[in-house]
């Protein structure tokens, strides 16, 4: 980064900086309240351009335009089973778009910035479950918009898909399932707990339930395309990450995938999308061809073996395990510690601390061990640069 010391302002040049700065300061002020022009206001002083005045293009003229475009089968907006508690409708947006709206400003979804994807407090360029549904809301939209099936939706379920995951990863699941009747499903607690206050619409709380395999299929084609999305995303990044990581190279994977879907991330997102939106169109079934469709299947088996269950990531989801658990221990034990906002009546105490508990981002998570179970930074989770949190 050359010598940083050498280029520190000293002396005039700091009342020079401090000047500019001030009025850079004072013209940004200046354009808070836009620029007006009569009884209107603009963004920018020299605005020139302008659009025909037309009549607003109301929510029931674009379900209109839905079941003129859409392929048949797609999920039509105004078909919708609708919402556990009954809403009315917006006057421009349709019900999927504000279920996507509703996703993308609550609290569950921010806080995906904060948890684990595969490297637990990951480097800069490392992705984390934010980065990760935005990836999968990618690749499900492309998909949904070559074969004419409701792309909002789509991205809908795409986003919220992930937003049931505790810190940590997957390792969370299996820490909070001996607290949870059934075991806790990161797809269902998202569905019908971290998300319920949003009150979704059928559909995308369906699709964000079973978008994993494990699970039954989606009721909405579009919900099938967001499970294919997950696993393509997920393979193309992580295995991209490791290699970033240093932990693998990519000429350590098979030729027998490398040759069908390439060893860069880019190839890989092209070739699987491809295959999908061509074997739909041609079948009417959303699927992939056997051949590409085994390249998939090697590419997730690949990462499985050398990174997901590698030495090292099975000590961290220890470190996991035992972090959550004493947690949850801890607030069990001593409720009077859950905030407020943590206390939901119509549920049982166990159901309020695991709902807390997984709502925390790994760093947070890490802060509240080391402050109420006076445990110490050897303790915790370690992330791929070697530091704790």
């Amino acid at each position: 980064m050359g010598n940083i010391k050498s280029r520190l302002l000293t002396g005039p040049e700091v009342s020079n900086y401090k000047a500019v700065n001030s009025e850079r300061n004072e013209q940004w002020a200046s354009t808070m309240g836009g620029v007006a022009q009569g009884s209107i206001c603009l963004a920018h002083g020299d605005d020139d351009l302008s659009i025909a005045p037309i009549v607003p293009i109301l929510r029931g003229q674009r379900e209109d335009i839905e079941e003129s475009q859409l392929a048949r089968g797609a999920t039509l907006s105004r078909s919708s089973k609708g919402r556990a508690i009954p809403e009315p409708e917006d006057e421009f947006r349709t019900c999927f778009e504000r279920d996507r709206d509703r996703i993308l400003h609550s609290s569950s979804f921010r806080r995906l910035a904060g948890k684990t994807q595969v490297f637990i407090f990951p480097a800069d360029h490392q992705r984390t479950r934010l980065t990760h549904a935005l990836e999968v809301a990618q690749v499900a939209v492309s998909i949904a918009r070559a074969c004419g099936l409701n792309q909002v939706l789509a991205e809908a379920i795409a986003l919220g898909h992930d937003c049931g995951h505790g810190p940590g990863g997957h390792a969370s699941e299996d820490a909070l399932s001996i607290y949870v009747e059934g075991g806790y499903d990161h797809a269902v607690w998202g569905a019908d707990v971290a998300l319920s206050h949003l009150n979704l619409s059928y559909e995308t709380l369906d699709g964000i339930r079973n978008h994993s395999w494990s699970r039954p299929s989606p009721s909405t084609p579009e919900g099938i395309v967001v499970s294919w999305a997950d696993r393509i995303a997920y393979c193309c990044h992580d295995f991209e990450d490791a290699v970033l990581a240093g932990i693998i190279s990519q000429d350590q994977l098979p030729e027998e995938v490398s040759s069908i879907c390439g060893t860069k991330r880019s190839s890989q997102l092209r070739t699987f999308i491809l295959d999908i939106v061509n074997n739909t169109c041609e079948s009417g079934i959303i699927s992939m061809s056997s051949r590409v469709a085994g390249a998939l299947s090697g590419l997730r088996q690949f990462n499985y073996q050398h990174i997901y269950q590698r030495q090292a990531s099975k000590a961290q989801e220890e470190r996991v395990i035992r972090m959550l658990r004493a947690l949850v221990d801890h607030y069990l034990s001593n409720p009077n510690l859950l905030p407020d906002k943590a206390l939901d009546s119509s549920r049982d105490l166990a159901t309020n601390v695991v709902s807390y508990v997984a709502g925390m981002t790994d760093r947070y998570c890490s802060e509240q061990s080391l402050e109420l179970l006076d445990w110490s930074e050897n303790d915790l989770p370690i992330g791929i640069s070697g530091r704790s949190i």
